[in-house]
């Protein structure tokens, strides 16, 4: 069973940074695809971002193009998303996820969750 567990979320006021880190349990995590999704109040989980098994293919929903950075240490298992220039409209619950193959093609590729982390942007 593999186990993901996100951390760096908090408070933070509206043009601030933070990195939000995943880490995962169990061995070949570089053979996988992985993501970032969010989750606001009242709203249904959306895709955020996503990385290529070795990192070298990245995809980004709209809303967060120039402004977030996903990457990947498959030495440390860890998945990392990096996020500047935050807006209220990014608070939610930010949740890691293993896709199911070496590139990710879609939300039913989705194989494991992490219990998510929340991230509060004030203005």
């Amino acid at each position: 069973q593999v186990q993901l567990v996100e951390s760096g979320g908090g408070l933070v006021q509206a043009g601030d940074s933070l990195r939000l880190s995943c880490t995962a349990s169990g061995r070949s995590f570089s053979s996988y695809a992985m993501g970032w999704f969010r989750q606001a109040p009242g709203r249904e989980r959306e895709f955020v971002a996503t990385i290529s098994y070795g990192g070298g293919n990245t995809n980004y929903a709209d809303f967060v193009k120039g402004r977030f950075t996903i990457s990947r240490d498959n030495a440390k298992n860890t998945v990392y998303l990096r996020m500047t220039s935050l807006k209220p409209e990014d608070t939610a619950i930010y949740y890691c996820a293993r896709s199911a193959g070496a590139y990710y093609t879609g939300a039913d590729e989705i194989r494991y969750w992490g219990q998510g982390t929340q991230v509060t942007v004030s203005s």
